[in-house]
């Protein structure tokens, strides 16, 4: 599946800054474009959900992205809804 995001131009400059420090210098898991960098990120943040013990958690709980229940503390070892909802 496709979807757009808007990025505000700012923001995407500074993405595509990361890029290029990438292309020029390397990093331990350096991204091509700035697709890439998009895609690993919202991966990272998907992952960080279905995974309470996961690093990618971190991520959602510094952002104030874990919902206030037991039900977002349940690790699913698939993404989206659960089967039994």
């Amino acid at each position: 599946m496709t979807k757009t995001v808007e990025i505000h131009p700012e923001v995407l400059k500074e993405l595509e800054y990361i890029v290029a420090l990438h292309k020029e210098h390397s990093a331990p898991n350096p991204m091509a474009t700035v697709e890439d960098l998009v895609s690993f990120v919202l991966a990272s943040v998907a992952d960080g959900s279905r995974r309470p013990g996961a690093w990618e958690r971190q991520l959602l709980t510094m952002m104030g992205l874990v919902a206030d229940c037991a039900e977002h503390e349940q690790y699913r070892s698939s993404y989206g809804m659960p089967e039994d909802k």
